[in-house]
């Protein structure tokens, strides 16, 4: 036998030695905060890091023409949360209660409050960043309402809850 044919045959002997000796492993890069997580997910969550709701006051309204909440993961302990009450028309008073809740043991419950009133308005809008707890699921509660004349609208707005993590 050659001296090639030797040196290629044992070139493929440890190749192939080699190559069935490693075993691939597959590793997943999700952490236990993710596992965590994702057990926890009903369908007042999503995972998403934005949800919205937007509710529109019947057509035969008055003033109050809809509300609006939304909710946004800035980072690991900052979330944005926004409200609007939106009026057809300008109207005496205005009002705007946004509730951030905090999920703990499986259920949601009030965790700040901010309510806001304007007078002679035909909206009133307000947007706020807020430090929070990592760990758990937030939403917001939104409280939109309009008055004019004695008669008084209002409306409730619900966005889905976000992970921050």
């Amino acid at each position: 036998m050659s001296r090639g044919k030797k040196l290629l045959g044992l070139l493929v002997a440890v190749g192939l030695s080699v190559g069935m000796s490693v075993t691939p492993v597959l590793a997943e890069t999700t952490s236990i905060l993710d596992a965590v997580a994702e057990e926890k997910l009903t369908d007042e969550e999503t995972t998403e890091d934005f949800a919205e709701d937007t509710q529109y006051y019947p057509a035969r309204s008055t003033n109050l023409n809809c509300g609006n909440v939304k909710i946004q993961k800035v980072s690991d302990h900052e979330l944005s949360i926004y409200g609007l009450t939106q009026c057809h028309k300008k109207c005496s008073k205005v009002f705007l209660s946004l509730f951030l809740e905090r999920k703990v043991n499986g259920s949601y419950s009030t965790y700040k409050v901010f309510e806001y009133t304007a007078k002679n308005v035909t909206s009133l809008e307000k947007g706020l960043n807020i430090l929070v707890p990592s760990g758990t699921y937030y939403r917001v509660r939104g409280y939109h309402a309009a008055s004019n004349d004695g008669l008084k609208e209002s409306a409730s707005t619900l966005t889905s809850g976000i992970m921050i993590k």
